[in-house]
Order: C-alpha cells, then structure tokens, then sequence
C-alpha cells in the first residue's frame, strides 16, 4: 500500500464542526453512505471513511488512505394536537395545536490510513451521536412544562485496527466528546453549561469469504458533568451530570452477485442509563426521564450499476426509550425510515454520495405532570406525531 504522509490529519482537525441544534436525541447522520441504507450493515460495510465512527475493527478493509468529508441536514416537525393543560389555578382547557419546526446541518469528517508494511490501521473522525432541540413559542401557557430543551455534542475520536489474519480483525478508539446543554422552564430551571467526557470503543469483524462479513462494535459512552449557568428553583448549582448511553452493533453484509449485496444491523442502544439529570447541589433530580433500553433494526441493499455508479436503499425500525414516564420537553415515539442513496465515481480515487431518509413517527400521547407545592400539581397532555427528512452529502478521496 502507498500511503501519504500522516500530516493530513492536522489540517483535516480544522474542520470540527459547530451544531446549533439538532433533530432527536441520538443521532444518525455520520455519513451520507449510511444514510442512503438506512444504516444497514454500518458496523461492517467499509465502503467510506465513515466506518472509524461506527467500528474501528472494519477500517482494516480499507487498503489506501481515504478522508471522507460531509454533512446531513435534517429537516425535522413535531406537532403536538389535543392538548389539555391543568394548571396550578383554574380549570382545565384546551390548547391550540402546536408545530415545531426545525432545521439542522450536522457536518462530518473521517480519516482512514493504513500503516505502510504493517497490519495497523489508524483513523480519526469528528462527528455527532447526540443532540435534540425542542423549543417552544413564548406565547405557549404550559410554560412550565414547554421552554427550551436542549443537548448538543461532537465526538472527536482517535481508532487503531489490527488485521489478526485473513478472517478476523479486531480495533479500539478513544473518544472525546463536548457536550452542551439548554434547558429552560419559566420560574423553575435555568441551564446553559457545557464539558467534556472521555469515551472508547472497541469492535471486531470475521469475514467468511469475500462475500460475507460479520462485524460487531460496543461504543462506552461516559456521563458528561456540565459547568455554567445552573439554577434550580432560584437556587443555583457548580455543576449537573449529563448521563449518554452506551451503543452496541451488530452488522451482516452478503454479497449474493456481482452486482448485489445485501446487508443489515441490530442496534441496542444502553438509554436506561439516561435516568435523570442530577447535580449534587440539589437532594432531588433536576429533570427525571427513566428511559428503557431500546435501539434499531435495519436491512438494505446495494445494487452496483456499472464502475462508475452504486445505488442502496433500506429500512429502518428505530424503537424509543421513552417508558411510562412521557415528556413533552422530548416528545419521542417509535419510527420508521425508509432510505435512498447512490455514489457516483469520478474516478478511482474520487467519489461523491448522496443519500436521502425519510423518517416517519408513529402517533403517542404526552400525560405529564408537575408537582410544585406538597399535594398540588399541574398536568399537560397531548397527541404527539413526529417526522423528519434527512438529506446527505458527502466527498471522498483516495491517495
């Protein structure tokens, strides 16, 4: 393999991106190749630089160096119907229905580079996991359960596979990960602060033959304590915990043709962890959630028109956390996607990808309520539907 020099990395560090906002909590938008599949087969298929964000083992299929350089924007619609709010003081009534639109970029960047005459390969990648922002109109009147939420995070990573032999490889990363959050209800809770954890990875891959892989990634994701403006109830705070969850992976790819391939991914997805926020200046929890643990199935496939053209598609069942305990600060159902995407060779060194998602929610309902004084609580409820579109563009190269 003839690689170039490893300098490279330092420029492409100038390109962390900045995420304003950002359209569910865990986010899938780390490359536009995995978008047009619905992520199917993500912790194997090789086929960009995107693999060292999702398994680190998987970039010993990668025979040259590569930089991939994109970004997904997501274009998001909560809407919130049949709302009936009790407040502290006076009757019950009837809210108007309310839609909350949003629009986000999440731009992303990977490197993969075999080590010459060796069976290391070294990567690196800036990308996102995490990120929700749910704001609503200061004209709403269930202010205490509306307000501002918001999470948002960059994951800058570091991976090394190892080529074992000619059926296994094995990897590892590390991962720094800046977390920022929002949240705030009127008279009640104001946050803006923001830290830095430290992650890792690690995953392996078992290849058949050249026509069937295995790979298998497990992502430790760290509680992340926050510093900055922290008040609870007028009374304020140093410092909250942030509590992300770990991912695992699981991924098949089957070539059945020279032209087909098929390939699929089950995802577990640790939320359970993701509990409370709490701060050790308050005796109880600034916000409770009490997730379960969920995750995603998806399948696809990719049909290879000629050298020059790829087209995929796919499905995916993305299950969510939320459990008995609903919130309309993260208004969350079970979600179907459907994908599309294609690649277009320019060269053998030069490659783009597009690949766009559509995601549709299935409809939940919202019963919340809030207890201000001893025996005296508010409540809200509504009727939640949820969608997005999700565009991908990305650039690659090899040297």
């Amino acid at each position: 393999m003839k690689n170039k020099p490893i300098q490279i990395l330092g420029s492409c560090a100038l390109l962390v991106p900045c995420i304003s906002q950002a359209a569910g909590f865990q986010l899938n938008a780390q490359s536009a190749t995995g978008l047009g599949r619905a992520f199917a087969g993500d912790a194997v298929i090789a086929d960009s630089a995107a693999i060292v964000s999702k398994n680190a083992a998987a970039m010993a299929y990668i025979e040259q160096p590569t930089i991939s350089v994109g970004a997904v924007y997501i274009d998001s619609s909560v809407e919130a119907s049949n709302i009936s709010y009790t407040p502290l003081v006076g009757d019950t009534t009837q809210l108007a229905d309310t839609t909350l639109d949003s629009g986000t970029l999440v731009p992303n960047l990977h490197y993969v580079h075999p080590l010459e005459n060796s069976k290391f390969t070294l990567g690196f990648t800036v990308h996102s996991n995490f990120g929700t922002n749910i704001e609503f109109d200061d004209s709403f009147s269930a202010d205490e359960f509306s307000g501002t939420t918001a999470l948002t995070s960059v994951n800058t990573g570091v991976a090394l596979a190892y080529e074992v032999n000619e059926q296994f490889n094995i990897g590892a990363g590390i991962d720094v990960i800046y977390g920022a959050g929002e949240i705030y209800r009127k008279g009640l809770v104001d946050i803006d602060a923001d830290g830095i954890g430290i992650g890792a990875n690690v995953g392996a891959t078992y290849q058949v033959d050249d026509n069937n892989r295995f790979g298998f990634a497990y992502r430790y994701s760290p509680d992340i304590e926050v510093e900055g403006t922290i008040t609870k109830a007028g009374v304020p705070a140093d410092k909250m915990n942030v509590p992300l969850p770990d991912m695992a992976e699981f991924s098949g790819w089957h070539k059945l043709s020279s032209t087909w391939a098929v390939h699929y991914s089950l995802q577990w997805v640790n939320w359970s962890e993701f509990d409370s926020l709490t701060s050790d200046s308050y005796s109880d929890a600034i916000k409770e959630y009490q997730w379960k643990d969920a995750g995603h199935l998806s399948v696809g496939a990719t049909y290879t028109v000629s050298e020059k053209v790829e087209l995929r598609a796919g499905y995916m069942y993305d299950m969510s956390p939320v459990d008995e305990l609903t919130s309309l600060s993260i208004p969350d159902s079970d979600r179907h996607w459907l994908a599309f995407g294609g690649t277009y060779h320019f060269s053998k060194a030069s490659s783009v990808d597009l690949g766009v998602s559509f995601l549709f929610g299935e409809q939940t309902q919202v019963d919340e309520s809030l207890t201000t004084i001893p025996d005296t609580y508010t409540n809200i409820t509504s009727d939640i539907s949820t969608g997005a579109v999700l565009f991908g563009l990305q650039y690659q190269h090899k040297f």
